[in-house]
């Protein structure tokens, strides 16, 4: 087996493929420093769960993620250089994480999220429907992208006819977390997120002016009860927002993509669902094991300390690879197969781990699982097209499809 150190971290066929870097890691670093950098890359999960534990030195906000430098190596970028930070959600520290996960919480509730699935479903067809009508189309364009984007401000409160625009800026967005992203594109990006910052403070400003007797919809309507009660400030309920738009539609546009790649290149695994479609939660819960939407997600530390055996100096940053530990032979046998019969199939950390538990993972699951069974239903076999080839995002940080074109059989 390699090194870590043979790899290099940003290089694109690293990124298309990390999970011979990660093995490396698991087995010979499982705290690794970026070289030339004070970011360590975490690998393992004894050791990710007890970062996540140790709340007085690991903290969520982020303050500083990898981009590329000038000569292409990695380097830190200091987001202080965005103006305020977005501790909101997964990048909050209690008490107020808390706080900001009790406000979204009455929205993502089991009976909530179900009451979603004829909606979802109409929009599936609406959009799956055409793709097989044609029998070619880029799955991402058409599907995985558009429909979590729309779901997502269905739930938060947003104008959905402002779909398009709202996908732009978080597609764009997460490229601040990509590590491929260079200097002057940070600044592009900023600029670009400071639009969808404006825009989402407007609709926040337009709830707090609705009367008490006919609150706004959706999250955003909780959000200006919030701050309304004292609970958060306004700008809070901004950030709230930012990481909602942001990572509301990528987890699930991550997931349907990988899925359906998955799928496309397993006729077999089609034919088994299409024969068993109660299987298809099973699958979602494979599929994202093997491909996780978010990569892994940042830690800041707080204080001089260590983790297993590397010692770690405040204001150094460590990557919890999710990731890796999904494909960890330890955990999972036969890592790299989608297993249908998996007896621990959601002891996976594709949706974070503990009090920083992904809000959105049942939402996330059933989208897969209602497109899915559409995209099935519908189709005796779709497979990629070999006129094109699948590309993903280039991105330390999310597994997502760039382009996905496919060919469909109705």
């Amino acid at each position: 087996m390699n090194s870590p150190d043979d790899f290099d971290l940003l290089d694109p066929e690293t990124l298309d493929d990390p999970y011979p870097f990660y093995a490396a890691l698991r087995e010979q670093a499982p705290v690794h420093q970026v070289q030339g950098t004070d970011v360590y890359l975490v690998s393992t999960r004894p050791l990710i769960e007890e970062a996540l534990e140790r709340q007085d030195d690991f903290s969520a906000n982020l303050t500083g993620t990898l981009m590329t430098g000038s000569s292409g190596e990695p380097v830190l970028f200091d987001l202080s250089r965005f103006g305020s930070a977005v501790d909101a959600i997964a990048n909050a520290d209690e008490p107020a994480h808390a706080i900001h996960r009790k406000l979204v919480l009455p929205h993502v509730t089991p009976k909530g999220i179900a009451a979603l699935e004829p909606t979802l479903r109409a929009w599936a067809t609406e959009m799956i429907i055409p793709l097989i009508e044609v029998g070619n189309g880029d799955w991402v364009d058409r599907v995985a992208n558009p429909l979590p984007t729309r779901a997502m401000a269905l739930v938060v409160g947003l104008p959905l006819e402002d779909t398009d625009q709202l996908l732009e800026w978080a597609m764009t967005g997460t490229e601040i977390l990509a590590g491929s992203t260079t200097s002057e594109r940070m600044a592009f990006v900023g600029a670009r997120t400071g639009e969808m910052v404006a825009y989402l403070e407007k609709h926040l400003n337009r709830a707090l002016d609705a009367p008490a007797d006919h609150p706004a919809p959706g999250v955003i309507g909780e959000l200006a009860r919030g701050v309304k009660e004292g609970l958060i400030s306004t700008s809070d309920g901004v950030s709230i927002l930012v990481v909602l738009a942001g990572a509301g539609g990528e987890s699930t546009s991550s997931l349907t993509g990988n899925a359906v790649r998955i799928l496309a290149e397993q006729p077999e695994l089609q034919s088994e669902l299409r024969a068993k479609p109660t299987l298809i939660p099973t699958f979602v819960e494979e599929a994202i094991r093997l491909e996780s939407s978010f990569r892994g997600h940042y830690r800041a530390v707080k204080r001089d300390t260590s983790l297993g055996e590397t010692k770690l100096a405040e204001g150094s940053r460590v990557l919890l690879l999710w990731a890796a530990v999904n494909r960890d032979p330890a955990m999972f046998p036969n890592p790299d197969a989608v297993d249908l019969s998996r007896p621990n199939l959601r002891e996976h950390m594709a949706f974070g781990r503990g009090l920083h538990f992904c809000v959105g993972a049942r939402l996330a699951r059933l989208e897969a699982r209602v497109i899915l069974e559409e995209l099935l239903a519908r189709t005796r076999a779709f497979s990629l097209d070999a006129r094109d080839v699948p590309r993903y995002v280039r991105s330390l940080f999310v597994r997502r499809h760039a382009q996905l074109p496919l060919v469909l059989e109705a």
